[in-house]
């Protein structure tokens, strides 16, 4: 009975199959929507060059394209997440990735041997998401007093005091 039940046990992790298909479904879907966020905005700036395009039409087309392209680097770190997230839930519960060992060419970054290393990897990856979205909120910004100036400084320091934290626990390990 109790081997009966161990294996029970043992098999039940075999549930984590669909945390790793939906992740990896999920990665592959914001791929596409980045990637075709991408080629349309590529494609809307092909008439940039147009000399019918006046100094200011041409400035906020600009400005248009820098928040797109940090919302399509915001969809690829997305996408990041859930890839590294899938297979680290593959790793650590299911299997070895036997390509990915042997490999030479795999990134270390997608090799996974330990739950706090999956909340490493991923901590890393929204950080960077965050430095991102706090970007893309700061494009259209506008300041009407000092303190907000000042509020958005701070907010840029904090920024850097995490990123450098980040940075420091990278060479401890």
């Amino acid at each position: 009975m109790e081997q009966w039940f161990e294996n029970l046990l043992w098999r039940s992790r075999m549930i984590v199959i669909s945390g790793v298909i939906a992740s990896m479904v999920g990665a592959v879907a914001l791929f596409y929507m980045a990637s075709v966020d991408a080629f349309y905005m590529v494609a809307h700036l092909l008439h940039y060059a147009s000399p019918e395009l006046d100094m200011a039409a041409r400035a906020i087309l600009r400005g248009e394209t820098v928040t797109h392209v940090v919302e399509i680097v915001d969809g690829y770190l997305l996408a990041t997440f859930l890839l590294i997230f899938g297979l680290g839930l593959y790793e650590l519960f299911i299997s070895k990735i036997d390509l990915a060992e042997g490999s030479e060419t795999a990134s270390q970054v997608l090799l996974i041997t330990s739950l706090d290393g999956l909340k490493e990897r991923l901590a890393k990856v929204v950080l960077m998401i965050l430095v991102v979205r706090y970007f893309e909120y700061a494009l259209g910004m506008g300041f009407h007093t000092s303190m907000e100036l000042l509020q958005f400084a701070a907010g840029i320091a904090l920024l850097g005091l995490a990123l450098y934290l980040s940075h420091l626990g990278n060479r401890s390990h």
